[in-house]
């Protein structure tokens, strides 16, 4: 099962109208692009997604297209944590139902449970729904950070837990989980600029928010590396930084969803306390895009 887990994978903006609601048909759009660009997975309502104001309604229905679109050709992760664990187990429950391959449950953000509460969260989501789990650690959003003895634990006890999103940036991280748990748990990395080093230190592919404007750029870095083609590798990821600092220029995903408006894909609509891109994030990603060749 993990290795359907690597590569390019994208976490999926959520494209809106003007008033706020859902792009249902541009969403379904984005995503069959996505596949024909060569991403290897969609992770629909994660961060990216704005899953934090979404409706339960919505945010199911977003996961519904998702799986309706890739249709089989490429694994759907389903964003479903929360920092309560009812509603992530409920949330949870739905992806297995639709069809998701996998489930993206994010670290408990807010309420700073320890290490033994983080552990209990994640084995009543795993005892409660039968479908293969992907620990979520981002640290700088959740402000608890999963020990890698704590994921060791959780993988060790529930089959169904095979990898991790890692976000913490701390690129000792992935070998140590690697000499931890295994090769097979699958390490998808959350921070778009440091995929090499992540990818050297024994991560498996990357979560991306850059992929969502450069899908097919991502996918060739993922294949080249895959493939030891470390020329081809090494263009593609010095034609990807400048759309990797863009894409966080400003709070994630108002860049992301501008550079896919440049490319007649989504709105620029993102929902509040969220603001669209400004005057300044659009030159910068405008000028990013431009330099990629992307438009």
């Amino acid at each position: 099962m993990p290795a359907m887990f690597r590569g390019s994978m994208t976490a999926l903006i959520t494209p809106m109208h003007e008033d706020g609601s859902v792009d249902e048909a541009a969403f379904a759009k984005f995503v069959q692009w996505q596949i024909d660009e060569g991403t290897d997975g969609v992770i629909p309502v994660g961060t990216t997604g704005e899953s934090p104001t979404l409706s339960h309604e919505e945010h199911r229905r977003v996961i519904d297209i998702a799986i309706e679109v890739a249709g089989g050709k490429v694994p759907v992760i389903a964003g479903t944590g929360s920092n309560n664990t009812r509603e992530a187990i409920s949330l949870t429950h739905h992806a297995k139902e639709a069809g998701a391959d996998a489930a993206l449950v994010v670290t408990p953000y807010y309420n700073k449970p320890t290490q033994d509460g983080l552990y209990a969260h994640y084995a009543a989501i795993a005892s409660a729904v039968d479908i293969p789990i992907i620990i979520y650690n981002i640290p700088g959003r959740s402000v608890i950070d999963m020990s890698v003895a704590t994921m060791a634990r959780l993988a060790q006890d529930f089959d169904t837990i095979i990898g991790v999103k890692d976000a913490s940036n701390d690129l000792a991280r992935p070998l140590a989980t690697r000499l931890a748990i295994g090769p097979d748990f699958a390490q998808l990395s959350g921070e778009d600029a440091t995929i090499g080093a992540f990818l050297a230190q024994g991560g498996h592919g990357c979560i991306s928010v850059s992929s969502n404007v450069a899908p097919k750029l991502c996918a060739q870095l993922h294949d080249s590396w895959q493939q030891k083609d470390w020329d081809s590798f090494e263009r593609a990821r010095d034609t990807l930084m400048p759309i990797h600092g863009a894409m966080f220029c400003q709070s994630s995903p108002a860049p992301a969803k501008f550079g896919a408006h440049l490319l007649g894909l989504s709105g620029e609509t993102v929902r509040l306390p969220l603001v669209s891109a400004t005057t300044e994030t659009k030159a910068i990603v405008t000028a990013a895009m431009k330099s990629a060749g992307l438009i």
